[in-house]
């Protein structure tokens, strides 16, 4: 980065503002769903899998931190993993990056769905999930269309009116915790223990958007590493704490069918009655529309631009004449979510999205330790991570295991996906040549 580039931006964002911002984003509609699927796996030992993945997560945020100030480029965990491990695996993470997140994308579409349908129950069945879903998606998609700058405020989402319902529902349900829905018998397997947390990492991405802003951090060789360490401490205790309180007041039940839509609303419902259920929907269905408006910002603009690399079909990369905007690009995805939503399930979706992400974040642990190896970006006084040679190969280690608990088809799926991308970046490299 040029010195020019260097002085225009200032160091102002300090330990709880950066902390703050992996709160705010780290923080989604994961947590809303996830603690019923956590108590059908591991019954009271489900916070050890949120503990695993927020350590593994404190690991993957210290490399991305240190990645992205030796590579200061737009594109994110892509742009740092094709400086260090070329092209080819560089751009196989922006398709994975892109995967992951679309499939992120239709579960939360499903729970947002769902959160209508039990806060109306007159339009819960099916046919309404389409009408539901058409109507989120067709205007997000409008929206985005008519300018970048609107679907920017658009996904604004106040982090109060997310995380309000959830502290609510913390603060007044742990007076109705009962202690023998939290007695823990014998510890599960560890394999158990991976599949689970495999699973809740789903609600843990995110954190890589808040460090992209590194370049304004003041003092990054203290600020960020505390920041992380404050920003997921945070978060994990939030989580384990609405795990613990769902459990407590629901047990067994809690991992019940009719329970899994929304747990969280359904131990609202014992403590709080109606209006206590009623706000946890309102949070689940603010928190999801957050999500789905900042995703249907940021996300087309990934097929665009392999579009106009020549690795995805021309006409995504089409522009509007009037509005400037990825039209076509914007509303391929909107169409590709909503199938996916209509189609899928939430755990199934989950997962898969998570071994797409996961196998992004593995790679970028490796671009970090490599990139420090080769002393890339040294002329810039990069953050460096404490432990820097360590702990790399430890997250990757981490990431490793928890991908070994994906299922078959989870991998049967991302690989499908591999190859085809493999195939699309030939052609690509092909038409490049002929140019």
């Amino acid at each position: 980065m040029s010195d020019l580039k260097q002085a225009e931006l200032q160091r102002v964002i300090g330990v709880r503002g950066l902390a703050a911002a992996i709160f705010n984003i780290t923080v989604g509609a994961g947590i809303f769903v996830l603690p019923a699927y956590a108590a059908g796996q591991l019954g009271a030992a489900a916070p050890l899998a949120y503990i695993v993945c927020a350590v593994a997560i404190a690991l993957v945020a210290l490399c991305f931190a240190e990645a992205g100030s030796r590579v200061p480029q737009s594109g994110g965990p892509y742009a740092y993993v094709e400086a260090a491990l070329g092209p080819y695996v560089g751009y196989l993470c922006g398709v994975l990056l892109w995967l992951g997140i679309t499939l992120a994308m239709g579960a939360v579409a499903m729970v947002f769905a769902d959160a209508v349908g039990q806060l109306i129950p007159a339009i819960a069945p099916f046919a309404w999930r389409v009408v539901i879903l058409v109507l989120l998606l067709g205007s997000l998609t409008i929206v985005n269309i008519r300018g970048a700058a609107l679907g920017s405020r658009l996904s604004g989402i106040s982090i109060f009116a997310k995380l309000f319902p959830l502290l609510a529902f913390v603060v007044l349900g742990l007076p109705h915790v009962i202690s023998t829905n939290l007695e823990l018998g014998t510890l599960p397997p560890l394999g158990q223990i991976g599949s689970a947390g495999l699973l809740l990492m789903f609600a843990f991405f995110g954190m890589e958007s808040a460090l992209q802003v590194s370049g304004e951090v003041a003092a990054p060789q203290r600020t960020v590493p505390r920041a992380i360490a404050l920003g997921l401490f945070g978060i994990a205790v939030l989580y384990i704490s609405v795990q613990v309180v769902a459990q407590g007041v629901l047990g067994s039940t809690l991992a019940a069918p009719e329970t899994a839509k929304a747990p969280l609303a359904a131990a609202a419902r014992q403590f709080a009655g109606t209006a206590g259920a009623q706000l946890i929907l309102i949070g689940m269905i603010v928190s999801t529309f957050g999500f789905m408006a900042a995703s249907m910002l940021s996300t087309p603009r990934t097929l665009y631009a392999l579009a106009a690399d020549g690795f995805f079909p021309r006409p995504l990369a089409r522009v509007h004449p009037g509005h400037h905007t990825p039209h076509v690009a914007i509303a391929v995805q909107a169409v590709i979510v909503c199938v996916i939503a209509l189609t899928g399930t939430y755990v199934r979706l989950a997962i898969v999205a998570s071994v797409a992400i996961v196998l992004v974040y593995l790679a970028s642990c490796i671009a970090a330790a490599l990139l420090r190896r080769r002393d890339i970006g040294s002329d810039g006084k990069p953050f460096r991570m404490p432990a820097g040679g360590v702990v790399p190969w430890v997250a990757s280690g981490l990431l490793v295991w928890l991908l070994l608990q994906a299922t078959l088809m989870a991998w049967l799926l991302t690989g499908g996906v591999v190859v085809l991308a493999s195939l699309a970046y030939d052609v690509g490299r092909s038409r490049g040549r002929a140019d």
